[in-house]
């Protein structure tokens, strides 16, 4: 389908605002795709476009944090080939979701994916506390946290808002870690996530490639925005007005239908 430039200057907006809500607070998905549909993108190409558009994003993180991940190699190996196989289930799932099916989830997708981003913070200092609990570097049988995370995945290759908060959690029950160590893993699984899932949807026939195109130039741009506003404003101000935006939007599809 093709849209005007109107539209266009719309989903670029929309991405360089999430990409600066993604590096200060997270949550950025809720104000992609909700713009992606209302431009008259149909609701499964708009998550699929939003998908392929976002791994510009997941790939600066995993950079920024190479060193932590590299000292968690065997980690990753394990948790990684679960997320990959988590995604591709995810992206499948999608593809084999008619539309109008879709159409009737999204609304509660959106309204969980909210939710989890209001959790965040109470999540994130259960991991600090518990972290500080055990001790750094004295972990449960790790390999318990491979069907969580496969299962993180699956999510995440369907629908993606909040997947980190949920990667997060899962290594937080199962790992007793350093914060620092937890979330660059939980960057490089979301990562994978990601990128299983976008290169499945490449194939698909439903990825909006001018739209995507716009929207991880803009993302880039607003990421790095976000990184030069980090300390100027409270990553927990942003966070709550995504969070309400994302409930607004939920309701509005809910009451739409």
């Amino acid at each position: 389908m093709t849209l005007d430039l109107t539209s266009y200057l719309l989903i670029g907006l929309a991405a360089i605002l999430a990409g600066a809500v993604n590096a200060l607070a997270g949550g950025g998905t809720l104000i992609t795709f909700p713009m992606l549909t209302a431009v008259g993108i149909p609701a499964v190409m708009a998550n699929i476009t939003n998908t392929v558009a976002l791994c510009p994003g997941y790939l600066g993180g995993v950079i920024a944090q190479w060193d932590e991940i590299r000292k968690q190699k065997k980690r990753a190996l394990l948790y990684l080939p679960a997320a990959i196989i988590g995604g591709i289930a995810g992206a499948l799932l999608l593809l084999n979701t008619g539309e109008r099916l879709f159409r009737d989830v999204v609304p509660w997708l959106i309204l969980a994916a909210a939710l989890l981003l209001a959790v965040s913070d109470p999540l994130r200092n259960w991991v600090l506390r518990r972290a500080a609990h055990h001790g750094a570097d004295v972990a449960r049988i790790e390999s318990w946290g491979v069907l969580p995370v496969a299962l993180a995945a699956v999510y995440g290759g369907y629908f993606g808002a909040g997947l980190s908060v949920i990667v997060l959690a899962v290594l937080g029950l199962v790992l007793s870690d350093s914060l620092t160590k937890l979330n660059a893993l939980k960057q490089s699984i979301s990562l994978v996530v990601n990128l299983a899932a976008a290169a499945f949807f490449i194939f698909s026939g439903q990825v909006h490639w001018p739209a995507a195109a716009v929207m991880a130039v803009c993302a880039l741009i607003g990421g790095l925005l976000g990184g030069k506003l980090a300390g100027k404003i409270k990553p927990s101000v942003l966070r709550w007005l995504v969070v309400s935006i994302g409930a607004l939007v939920g309701v509005y599809y809910l009451v739409r239908g």
